[in-house]
Protein backbone atom coordinates (compact mmCIF):
# COMPACT_ATOMS: atom_id res chain seq x y z
CA UNK A 1 0.00 0.00 0.00
CA UNK A 2 1.56 3.53 -1.15
CA UNK A 3 1.82 5.76 1.78
CA UNK A 4 -0.09 9.05 1.57
CA UNK A 5 2.41 11.85 1.23
CA UNK A 6 2.44 13.30 4.96
CA UNK A 7 3.07 9.95 6.61
CA UNK A 8 5.17 10.39 8.97
CA UNK A 9 4.38 13.89 10.01
CA UNK A 10 2.68 14.47 13.32
CA UNK A 11 0.38 18.11 13.61
CA UNK A 12 -0.69 19.26 17.08
CA UNK A 13 -3.95 21.12 15.98
CA UNK A 14 -4.93 23.74 18.73
CA UNK A 15 -7.54 25.27 16.44
CA UNK A 16 -11.05 26.03 16.52
CA UNK A 17 -14.35 27.22 14.30
CA UNK A 18 -13.07 27.02 11.02
CA UNK A 19 -9.96 28.73 9.65
CA UNK A 20 -7.89 26.49 11.48
CA UNK A 21 -9.63 23.33 11.52
CA UNK A 22 -9.63 23.37 7.76
CA UNK A 23 -6.06 24.10 7.42
CA UNK A 24 -5.69 21.15 10.07
CA UNK A 25 -8.30 18.78 7.89
CA UNK A 26 -6.33 19.31 4.79
CA UNK A 27 -3.26 18.02 6.05
CA UNK A 28 -4.46 15.02 8.10
CA UNK A 29 -6.16 14.16 4.68
CA UNK A 30 -3.02 14.40 3.42
CA UNK A 31 -1.87 11.75 5.75
CA UNK A 32 -0.04 13.79 8.64
CA UNK A 33 -1.19 12.22 12.19
CA UNK A 34 -3.14 15.13 13.60
CA UNK A 35 -3.97 15.23 16.81
CA UNK A 36 -6.15 17.61 18.02
CA UNK A 37 -5.35 19.25 21.74
CA UNK A 38 -8.38 20.35 23.40
CA UNK A 39 -9.64 22.07 26.53
CA UNK A 40 -11.11 19.42 29.09
CA UNK A 41 -14.66 21.09 28.52
CA UNK A 42 -13.58 20.46 24.57
CA UNK A 43 -12.97 22.98 21.74
CA UNK A 44 -16.11 25.14 20.90
CA UNK A 45 -17.20 23.94 17.59
CA UNK A 46 -18.02 20.54 18.87
CA UNK A 47 -21.22 22.49 19.90
CA UNK A 48 -22.12 23.59 17.05
CA UNK A 49 -25.44 22.43 15.15
CA UNK A 50 -24.66 19.61 18.06
CA UNK A 51 -28.15 19.62 18.87
CA UNK A 52 -29.75 20.82 15.59
CA UNK A 53 -31.91 17.36 14.84
CA UNK A 54 -31.58 18.37 10.81
CA UNK A 55 -27.66 18.91 11.01
CA UNK A 56 -26.30 17.00 13.62
CA UNK A 57 -25.37 12.76 13.81
CA UNK A 58 -25.68 11.16 17.43
CA UNK A 59 -24.69 14.68 19.25
CA UNK A 60 -21.81 16.16 16.44
CA UNK A 61 -22.83 18.66 14.23
CA UNK A 62 -21.98 19.15 10.56
CA UNK A 63 -19.05 21.39 11.36
CA UNK A 64 -17.27 19.01 13.39
CA UNK A 65 -17.85 15.93 11.75
CA UNK A 66 -16.39 17.40 8.78
CA UNK A 67 -13.43 19.41 10.11
CA UNK A 68 -11.84 16.81 12.11
CA UNK A 69 -12.19 13.66 10.12
CA UNK A 70 -8.87 11.55 10.09
CA UNK A 71 -7.74 13.50 13.73
CA UNK A 72 -7.19 11.99 17.15
CA UNK A 73 -8.64 13.92 19.89
CA UNK A 74 -6.63 14.60 23.75
CA UNK A 75 -8.27 16.72 26.30
CA UNK A 76 -5.50 19.00 27.76
CA UNK A 77 -5.75 22.04 30.56
CA UNK A 78 -3.01 24.31 28.75
CA UNK A 79 -3.97 26.64 31.15
CA UNK A 80 -2.58 24.71 33.89
CA UNK A 81 1.50 24.57 34.00
CA UNK A 82 1.33 20.90 34.32
CA UNK A 83 -0.80 20.53 31.69
CA UNK A 84 1.17 23.00 29.57
CA UNK A 85 4.10 20.77 30.69
CA UNK A 86 2.55 17.62 29.03
CA UNK A 87 1.94 19.61 26.00
CA UNK A 88 5.68 20.43 25.89
CA UNK A 89 6.60 16.58 25.58
CA UNK A 90 3.75 15.93 22.57
CA UNK A 91 5.84 19.04 20.83
CA UNK A 92 9.07 17.45 21.29
CA UNK A 93 7.49 14.95 19.56
CA UNK A 94 5.77 16.95 16.00
CA UNK A 95 6.60 18.18 13.78
CA UNK A 96 3.89 21.03 13.20
CA UNK A 97 1.40 23.16 15.25
CA UNK A 98 -1.34 25.12 14.48
CA UNK A 99 -4.31 27.01 16.17
CA UNK A 100 -6.30 30.20 15.11
CA UNK A 101 -6.12 31.84 18.54
CA UNK A 102 -6.24 36.07 18.42
CA UNK A 103 -3.17 37.78 17.55
CA UNK A 104 -1.04 37.63 20.67
CA UNK A 105 -3.03 34.88 22.75
CA UNK A 106 0.14 31.84 22.23
CA UNK A 107 2.24 34.24 23.43
CA UNK A 108 -0.11 34.39 26.68
CA UNK A 109 -0.33 30.65 26.53
CA UNK A 110 3.28 29.76 26.28
CA UNK A 111 2.40 28.08 22.65
CA UNK A 112 4.41 30.30 20.92
CA UNK A 113 7.17 29.55 18.28
CA UNK A 114 9.76 31.40 20.37
CA UNK A 115 8.75 29.07 23.27
CA UNK A 116 8.23 25.78 21.75
CA UNK A 117 11.72 26.13 19.04
CA UNK A 118 13.39 25.85 22.95
CA UNK A 119 11.63 22.74 23.24
CA UNK A 120 12.08 21.14 19.45
CA UNK A 121 14.02 23.09 16.87
CA UNK A 122 12.63 21.58 13.92
CA UNK A 123 9.04 22.62 15.46
CA UNK A 124 7.14 24.74 12.39
CA UNK A 125 4.41 26.72 14.05
CA UNK A 126 1.78 28.22 11.97
CA UNK A 127 -1.14 30.85 12.99
CA UNK A 128 -4.08 31.71 11.27
CA UNK A 129 -5.59 35.40 12.54
CA UNK A 130 -7.64 37.58 11.55
CA UNK A 131 -5.12 40.50 10.85
CA UNK A 132 -1.89 38.89 11.19
CA UNK A 133 0.73 39.15 14.33
CA UNK A 134 1.74 42.18 14.10
CA UNK A 135 0.39 45.92 12.69
CA UNK A 136 -1.86 48.78 13.30
CA UNK A 137 -5.24 45.88 13.53
CA UNK A 138 -3.48 43.30 14.62
CA UNK A 139 -5.94 42.68 17.67
CA UNK A 140 -8.86 43.39 16.23
CA UNK A 141 -11.06 40.24 16.45
CA UNK A 142 -12.15 38.95 13.01
CA UNK A 143 -14.51 36.22 11.34
CA UNK A 144 -15.52 34.83 7.84
CA UNK A 145 -17.12 38.18 6.73
CA UNK A 146 -14.80 40.95 8.58
CA UNK A 147 -11.92 39.10 6.55
CA UNK A 148 -14.42 39.26 3.45
CA UNK A 149 -15.05 43.02 3.86
CA UNK A 150 -12.04 44.56 4.83
CA UNK A 151 -10.10 42.80 2.07
CA UNK A 152 -13.02 44.44 -0.85
CA UNK A 153 -13.99 41.27 -1.72
CA UNK A 154 -17.70 42.30 -0.91
CA UNK A 155 -17.62 45.44 -2.67
CA UNK A 156 -17.46 43.89 -6.16
CA UNK A 157 -20.13 41.17 -5.06
CA UNK A 158 -23.86 41.67 -5.44
CA UNK A 159 -25.23 43.12 -8.20
CA UNK A 160 -25.35 47.12 -7.34
CA UNK A 161 -23.32 49.62 -5.17
CA UNK A 162 -25.64 49.76 -2.28
CA UNK A 163 -26.19 46.40 -1.41
CA UNK A 164 -22.42 44.63 -0.89
CA UNK A 165 -22.67 40.71 -0.94
CA UNK A 166 -20.38 38.52 0.93
CA UNK A 167 -19.35 35.09 -0.82
CA UNK A 168 -21.60 32.25 -0.33
CA UNK A 169 -18.25 30.36 0.73
CA UNK A 170 -17.29 31.82 3.85
CA UNK A 171 -13.85 32.30 1.71
CA UNK A 172 -12.31 34.48 4.45
CA UNK A 173 -12.11 31.30 6.88
CA UNK A 174 -11.31 28.95 4.03
CA UNK A 175 -8.76 30.87 2.33
CA UNK A 176 -7.08 31.46 5.83
CA UNK A 177 -7.00 27.56 6.40
CA UNK A 178 -5.57 27.06 2.53
CA UNK A 179 -2.85 29.53 2.58
CA UNK A 180 -1.75 27.67 6.17
CA UNK A 181 -1.50 24.64 4.24
CA UNK A 182 0.68 26.42 1.73
CA UNK A 183 2.96 27.72 4.17
CA UNK A 184 3.62 24.75 6.14
CA UNK A 185 4.10 22.74 3.54
CA UNK A 186 6.96 25.37 2.19
CA UNK A 187 8.06 25.47 6.04
CA UNK A 188 8.43 21.50 5.90
CA UNK A 189 10.29 21.62 2.40
CA UNK A 190 13.16 24.36 4.03
CA UNK A 191 13.62 22.80 6.75
CA UNK A 192 14.76 19.44 4.65
CA UNK A 193 17.57 21.62 3.60
CA UNK A 194 18.10 24.02 7.11
CA UNK A 195 16.98 21.45 9.55
CA UNK A 196 15.16 24.39 11.02
CA UNK A 197 11.56 25.05 12.12
CA UNK A 198 10.26 28.52 11.74
CA UNK A 199 6.90 30.17 12.05
CA UNK A 200 3.97 30.66 9.64
CA UNK A 201 2.14 34.07 9.70
CA UNK A 202 -1.26 33.97 8.44
CA UNK A 203 -3.51 36.94 8.29
CA UNK A 204 -7.10 36.22 7.02
CA UNK A 205 -7.02 39.79 5.29
CA UNK A 206 -3.69 39.03 3.47
CA UNK A 207 -5.37 36.21 1.76
CA UNK A 208 -8.19 38.32 0.61
CA UNK A 209 -5.92 41.31 -0.78
CA UNK A 210 -4.19 37.98 -2.50
CA UNK A 211 -7.48 36.74 -4.16
CA UNK A 212 -7.84 40.40 -5.89
CA UNK A 213 -5.26 39.22 -7.75
CA UNK A 214 -5.20 40.87 -11.73
CA UNK A 215 -8.07 43.66 -10.14
CA UNK A 216 -6.22 44.95 -7.86
CA UNK A 217 -3.79 45.47 -10.56
CA UNK A 218 -6.02 46.85 -12.77
CA UNK A 219 -7.06 49.48 -9.88
CA UNK A 220 -3.45 50.35 -9.85
CA UNK A 221 -3.79 51.13 -13.60
CA UNK A 222 -6.83 52.92 -13.78
CA UNK A 223 -7.60 54.48 -10.70
CA UNK A 224 -10.66 53.02 -10.43
CA UNK A 225 -12.94 51.12 -8.12
CA UNK A 226 -14.32 48.15 -9.89
CA UNK A 227 -18.05 47.29 -9.12
CA UNK A 228 -20.67 44.37 -8.47
CA UNK A 229 -22.29 43.54 -11.82
CA UNK A 230 -23.60 39.98 -10.66
CA UNK A 231 -22.46 37.31 -12.82
CA UNK A 232 -21.61 39.17 -15.52
CA UNK A 233 -18.04 39.87 -16.90
CA UNK A 234 -16.18 43.18 -17.16
CA UNK A 235 -15.18 42.38 -20.07
CA UNK A 236 -16.68 39.73 -21.76
CA UNK A 237 -20.16 39.70 -23.61
CA UNK A 238 -22.13 37.49 -23.16
CA UNK A 239 -20.91 35.90 -20.05
CA UNK A 240 -23.84 35.30 -17.48
CA UNK A 241 -26.47 33.33 -15.91
CA UNK A 242 -29.62 32.86 -17.68
CA UNK A 243 -32.98 32.00 -16.96
CA UNK A 244 -33.92 28.61 -19.45
CA UNK A 245 -37.73 26.95 -18.45
CA UNK A 246 -36.84 24.94 -15.58
CA UNK A 247 -33.14 26.91 -14.21
CA UNK A 248 -30.97 28.96 -15.21
CA UNK A 249 -27.51 27.93 -17.14
CA UNK A 250 -24.14 29.50 -17.33
CA UNK A 251 -22.76 31.04 -20.99
CA UNK A 252 -19.22 32.40 -20.68
CA UNK A 253 -17.92 33.60 -24.68
CA UNK A 254 -14.76 34.56 -23.99
CA UNK A 255 -13.43 34.30 -27.71
CA UNK A 256 -15.07 35.45 -31.11
CA UNK A 257 -15.37 32.22 -32.57
CA UNK A 258 -17.36 30.73 -29.29
CA UNK A 259 -19.79 33.74 -30.26
CA UNK A 260 -19.88 32.44 -34.19
CA UNK A 261 -20.71 29.04 -32.48
CA UNK A 262 -23.33 30.87 -29.98
CA UNK A 263 -25.09 32.06 -33.10
CA UNK A 264 -25.62 28.98 -34.49
CA UNK A 265 -27.14 27.61 -30.76
CA UNK A 266 -29.31 30.31 -30.67
CA UNK A 267 -30.49 31.71 -33.79
CA UNK A 268 -31.55 35.55 -33.78
CA UNK A 269 -31.39 38.56 -36.24
CA UNK A 270 -30.16 40.95 -33.51
CA UNK A 271 -27.01 38.50 -33.76
CA UNK A 272 -25.99 38.87 -37.30
CA UNK A 273 -25.39 42.34 -36.61
CA UNK A 274 -21.58 42.45 -38.01
CA UNK A 275 -20.45 45.00 -35.69
CA UNK A 276 -21.10 41.86 -32.83
CA UNK A 277 -18.71 39.87 -34.12
CA UNK A 278 -15.70 41.10 -32.03
CA UNK A 279 -15.70 41.65 -28.53
CA UNK A 280 -16.09 45.86 -27.93
CA UNK A 281 -18.97 45.78 -30.53
CA UNK A 282 -20.91 43.17 -28.04
CA UNK A 283 -19.56 44.67 -25.15
CA UNK A 284 -21.26 47.91 -26.65
CA UNK A 285 -24.18 45.80 -27.11
CA UNK A 286 -24.19 43.96 -24.17
CA UNK A 287 -28.10 44.89 -22.88
CA UNK A 288 -29.85 44.12 -26.11
CA UNK A 289 -28.01 40.70 -26.43
CA UNK A 290 -28.74 39.48 -23.14
CA UNK A 291 -32.23 40.10 -23.11
CA UNK A 292 -32.32 38.15 -26.65
CA UNK A 293 -30.73 35.54 -24.87
CA UNK A 294 -33.19 35.56 -22.05
CA UNK A 295 -36.17 35.57 -24.25
CA UNK A 296 -34.77 32.78 -26.32
CA UNK A 297 -33.74 30.62 -23.97
CA UNK A 298 -36.71 30.44 -21.32
CA UNK A 299 -38.45 28.62 -24.59
CA UNK A 300 -36.66 24.97 -23.91
CA UNK A 301 -35.03 23.21 -20.46
CA UNK A 302 -31.63 23.85 -19.38
CA UNK A 303 -31.05 20.22 -20.15
CA UNK A 304 -31.96 20.75 -23.98
CA UNK A 305 -29.60 24.25 -24.36
CA UNK A 306 -26.67 22.81 -21.99
CA UNK A 307 -26.57 19.97 -25.00
CA UNK A 308 -26.79 22.22 -27.45
CA UNK A 309 -24.08 24.64 -26.23
CA UNK A 310 -21.43 21.66 -25.58
CA UNK A 311 -22.04 20.38 -28.90
CA UNK A 312 -20.23 23.66 -30.25
CA UNK A 313 -18.03 23.46 -27.50
CA UNK A 314 -19.17 27.07 -26.11
CA UNK A 315 -18.79 26.75 -22.09
CA UNK A 316 -20.89 26.45 -20.11
CA UNK A 317 -22.58 25.00 -16.83
CA UNK A 318 -26.08 24.49 -15.44
CA UNK A 319 -26.49 26.24 -12.58
CA UNK A 320 -26.94 23.47 -9.49
CA UNK A 321 -28.50 23.85 -6.02
CA UNK A 322 -26.20 21.69 -3.90
CA UNK A 323 -27.97 18.63 -3.72
CA UNK A 324 -27.53 18.73 -7.64
CA UNK A 325 -23.87 19.49 -7.32
CA UNK A 326 -22.94 16.77 -4.90
CA UNK A 327 -24.86 13.91 -7.26
CA UNK A 328 -22.99 15.17 -10.53
CA UNK A 329 -21.84 12.48 -12.22
CA UNK A 330 -17.75 14.17 -12.48
CA UNK A 331 -18.19 14.76 -8.98
CA UNK A 332 -18.83 11.53 -8.13
CA UNK A 333 -16.24 10.07 -10.01
CA UNK A 334 -13.29 12.31 -8.86
CA UNK A 335 -14.62 10.57 -5.21
CA UNK A 336 -15.83 14.30 -4.29
CA UNK A 337 -18.47 12.86 -2.20
CA UNK A 338 -17.40 10.64 0.97
CA UNK A 339 -18.48 8.87 3.82
CA UNK A 340 -17.77 10.48 6.82
CA UNK A 341 -17.97 8.15 10.59
CA UNK A 342 -19.16 8.84 13.88
CA UNK A 343 -17.56 7.25 16.43
CA UNK A 344 -20.91 5.31 17.65
CA UNK A 345 -20.40 3.37 14.26
CA UNK A 346 -23.36 5.74 12.30
CA UNK A 347 -22.16 8.38 9.50
CA UNK A 348 -23.16 10.70 6.35
CA UNK A 349 -21.29 12.50 3.75
CA UNK A 350 -19.32 15.12 2.97
CA UNK A 351 -16.91 16.76 0.60
CA UNK A 352 -13.81 14.29 -0.03
CA UNK A 353 -10.22 15.50 -0.71
CA UNK A 354 -9.73 17.52 -3.66
CA UNK A 355 -6.14 17.24 -4.09
CA UNK A 356 -5.77 13.97 -5.74
CA UNK A 357 -1.50 12.71 -6.16
CA UNK A 358 -1.19 9.62 -9.11
CA UNK A 359 0.83 7.67 -6.42
CA UNK A 360 -1.50 7.90 -3.30
CA UNK A 361 -4.27 5.45 -2.46
CA UNK A 362 -7.66 5.94 -2.22
CA UNK A 363 -8.65 8.26 0.66
CA UNK A 364 -10.36 6.38 3.86
CA UNK A 365 -11.48 8.99 6.28
CA UNK A 366 -11.56 8.12 9.71
CA UNK A 367 -14.21 9.56 12.39
CA UNK A 368 -13.65 13.08 13.58
CA UNK A 369 -13.19 11.74 17.71
CA UNK A 370 -14.96 11.54 21.09
CA UNK A 371 -13.26 14.61 23.14
CA UNK A 372 -10.48 12.86 24.54
CA UNK A 373 -10.91 9.89 22.97
CA UNK A 374 -7.37 9.20 21.91
CA UNK A 375 -5.85 10.99 25.08
CA UNK A 376 -4.67 7.68 26.52
CA UNK A 377 -3.63 6.21 23.57
CA UNK A 378 -1.44 8.88 22.75
CA UNK A 379 0.09 9.33 26.43
CA UNK A 380 0.79 5.54 26.33
CA UNK A 381 2.55 5.33 22.58
CA UNK A 382 4.32 9.05 22.06
CA UNK A 383 4.99 9.67 25.94
CA UNK A 384 5.53 6.32 27.19
CA UNK A 385 3.30 6.65 30.23
CA UNK A 386 1.79 3.72 32.27
CA UNK A 387 -1.95 3.63 32.98
CA UNK A 388 -1.60 4.56 36.23
CA UNK A 389 0.46 7.66 35.75
CA UNK A 390 -2.27 8.34 33.27
CA UNK A 391 -4.48 7.53 35.64
CA UNK A 392 -3.16 10.45 37.94
CA UNK A 393 -3.06 13.19 35.62
CA UNK A 394 -7.09 12.67 34.70
CA UNK A 395 -7.41 12.70 38.91
CA UNK A 396 -5.13 15.93 38.89
CA UNK A 397 -7.76 17.64 36.52
CA UNK A 398 -4.39 17.74 33.74
CA UNK A 399 -5.42 15.67 30.90
CA UNK A 400 -9.57 14.10 30.23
Amino acid sequence: MTKKPLAGVRVLDLTHMLSGPYGAMILADLGAETIKVEPLQGEGTRKLLATDPANSLDGMGAYFITLNRNKQSVAIDLKSTAGKAEFYRLVEQSDIVISNFGAGVPERLGIDYATLSEINPRIITCTVTGFGSDGPSCKDPAFDQVAQATGGGMSITGVDTDHPVRAGIPIGDLGGGMFGVMGILAALYEREQSGHGQHVDIAMLDCQISLLNYMATMHFLSGEDPYPIGNAHFVHVPYNTFRCADGFIVIAVITDNFWQNLKQVVPCPAFDDPALDEQPGRWAAKDVIEENLNAMLQEQSCDYWLEKLKQQRIPCAPVNQLSQALRDPQVKHRNMVVELHHPDGDSTYGPGNPIKLSRADDDVFTAAPLLGQHTDNVFTELLGYDQAHITRLKQQGVIA
